[in-house]
């Protein structure tokens, strides 16, 4: 199979970058990134996930902290 005229839709935005870590929410505000407009897909480029690392393991502290509801899901 050949795709020669096929291109993903993607824009670049800033987004809120979210992961859990030792059982913590950390989110991460106005990283840009490349999104998928079809598939909502973020792609980030080998500087901004450095820059994402360092946040996270740095001794820096958050601009503000925030309490999230965590729920069960039951079918």
């Amino acid at each position: 199979m050949k795709f020669d005229n096929w291109q993903e839709p993607l824009i670049e935005q800033k987004v809120t970058y979210i992961l859990e870590l030792e059982g913590k929410f950390i989110a991460i505000e106005n990283v840009p990134a490349r999104v998928n407009l079809e598939t909502g897909e973020q792609y980030f480029s080998p500087d901004v996930v450095e820059q994402i690392q360092k946040t996270v393991w740095g001794e820096k502290k958050p601009r503000r902290v925030v309490e999230t509801p965590v729920f069960e899901f039951a079918a």
